[in-house]
């Protein structure tokens, strides 16, 4: 199931498979610069999100959640990719004083997992992706927050 309205774009993922779809589609409308906020529960679906995604702009290797590492970069095909795994940070200043800072340059696309960890801190958010558990499947939202995200989102 689909729908769209001025809130966003909400989807029925019944399994992992749609959302590995829902990633792939995602991954086709993105452009270098994009941060992207994922929120959700553990086991939501986040970091499966993550490896659809890459998978879909040709990464071959292992996807990982970077829980313990907090940071995982890619480079794939020209494209700089940063994804962050916030969930072990115990205050938004970590941000700063891991240099994550020195990451945003305005080309790399930002997957955060996490983001109210370090509120304040990060760059701001292009388009937000929020994942719901279901008894069967999950709910999946993504919203735009900034022009560069309704841009995204309007050919999703």
């Amino acid at each position: 199931m689909h729908s769209a309205d001025d809130s966003g774009i909400t989807l029925t993922l019944a399994d992992e498979n749609a959302t590995l779809n829902c990633a792939r589609r995602l991954a086709h409308v993105i452009v270098p610069g994009c941060v992207i906020y994922l929120h959700g529960n553990l086991g939501a679906g986040k970091t499966t999100l993550v490896r659809g995604l890459l998978q879909a702009l040709g990464y071959t290797g292992r996807v990982k959640s970077p829980t313990y590492t907090l940071l995982e970069p890619y480079q794939i095909d020209g494209w700089q990719l940063r994804h962050f795994d916030l969930y072990r940070m115990n205050s938004a200043f970590e941000w700063e004083q891991a240099g994550f800072n020195d990451e945003v340059d305005g080309s790399n696309v930002f997957l955060i997992e996490w983001p109210e960890q370090a509120a304040g801190q990060l760059p701001a958010a292009d388009i937000e992706v929020t994942f719901e558990i279901l008894n069967q499947g999950r709910t999946v939202i993504l919203r735009a927050i900034s022009p560069k995200g309704v841009g995204c989102l309007k050919q999703f």
